[in-house]
């Protein structure tokens, strides 16, 4: 069973305080029932509808995180449920999961998502953006929806130098942030290739699929 020999060995090497998100977008129910049966209560899907399948289908004590680049067309999929969505990149999203929210009467948990990488192909806000959205009046107004952190993809390089300049800035972002008494207690980065270096960096929450399941094809 090497799911479950991969996800102990894993939860064995991270601190107390760094959460393990077992990211299992493709993977069939049986194996998520694996890491399940393991201990496992905490999983990340990137497409809203498999995400809203495996809900149905699955324990109800799971905890499901929306981890991709979420449209916002889709989010009424994953209101009745979703335990908090990592990759909020616009005031336009925010104000949609609010509605969302506020018609299955809940409070849905969000980190905004923090454009670090330098690619152009990820997503996310920079930091004049986050704080433009975090002190405005409209924002104020969203009261079924609570930011409880941040999430940053470093760029996809063999760089080590590069990717930990990346996750040192998210994490004086987040501390900024912080200071300024948010109540922010997640800070989302790291994944399979480098989520060592990501919790060295402050991560509080790391994003783990292949080297729990194996590789995707």
């Amino acid at each position: 069973m090497p799911i479950v020999t991969n996800l102990n060995n894993i939860k064995s090497s991270l601190p107390e305080h760094v959460t393990l998100v077992a990211v299992s977008k493709t993977k069939p129910n049986a194996d998520i029932l694996e890491a399940y049966n393991a201990g496992q209560r905490i999983f990340g899907e990137n497409k809203i509808q498999e995400m809203a399948e495996k809900w149905e289908q699955m324990p109800k004590d799971i905890q499901w995180h929306m981890i991709g680049h979420v449209q916002t067309n889709k989010v009424k999929y994953m209101a009745p449920f979703v335990s908090l969505v990592h990759g909020v990149d616009s005031f336009k999203l925010l104000k949609e999961i609010n509605k969302q929210a506020a018609k299955n009467n809940r409070i849905i948990d969000c980190l905004l998502q923090v454009f670090i990488a330098e690619e152009e192909t990820k997503f996310g806000l920079d930091e004049k953006e986050l704080n433009e959205i975090l002190i405005s009046e409209e924002f104020k107004e969203l009261k079924n929806i609570k930011i409880v952190g941040l999430m940053g993809m470093a760029t996809f390089t063999d760089n080590q130098t590069q990717i930990e300049k990346e996750f040192k800035n998210l994490k004086a972002i987040f501390d900024k942030l912080k200071t300024e008494n948010y109540q922010l207690n997640t800070l989302s980065m790291g994944m399979s290739g480098d989520y060592k270096l990501a919790i060295s960096c402050g991560s509080t929450m790391v994003r783990i699929g292949s080297s729990i399941f194996g590789g995707r094809n």
